[in-house]
């Protein structure tokens, strides 16, 4: 069980590297803080990542290597004080590797009906629009 340990923490330090990188990280520490949150540890750990990652945005590749390490141990340390289970590292690294997998090369279909009546300009279809100004535009100058 231990080198499995070993190799779990070794491939979430491994996925979190490569996520730190992309636009995806806020959402990966998110689901790590979540998994950390039920001891004190898991605010060193999160604080610890949050370095490494300002370590690697900065430093040139051959740091990367160490880096790595460096959050495979602090991975390691979460199991061995109890932060984390070792089924919970099991279920972060697979939750970790699917958020970094590509999207699917093959194009989505989105359909889309309006009904309720005429529509006598653009239509847009939106989840949230936030810190929307809608107004008159000023007159232009001549």
């Amino acid at each position: 069980m231990d080198s499995e340990l070993t190799t779990l923490a070794a491939s979430g330090a491994t996925t979190l590297l490569a996520l730190m990188v992309t636009d995806s990280w806020r959402h990966a520490r998110d689901l790590v803080a979540r998994r950390l949150a039920r001891t004190p540890t898991g605010r060193a750990t999160i604080a610890d990542l949050d370095t490494a990652r300002a370590r690697l945005l900065s430093a040139d590749t051959a740091q990367e290597g160490q880096t790595a390490l460096d959050i495979a141990v602090h991975l390691r340390r979460a199991v061995d004080s109890g932060a984390l289970t070792a089924d919970d590292l099991r279920a972060l690294s697979m939750t970790l590797e699917q958020l970094a997998a590509p999207s699917p090369r093959h194009p989505i279909t989105v359909h889309n009906e309006i009904t309720g009546g005429t529509q006598h300009g653009p239509v847009i279809q939106s989840g949230r629009i936030t810190d929307l100004t809608v107004g008159v535009p000023p007159p232009l100058l001549p």
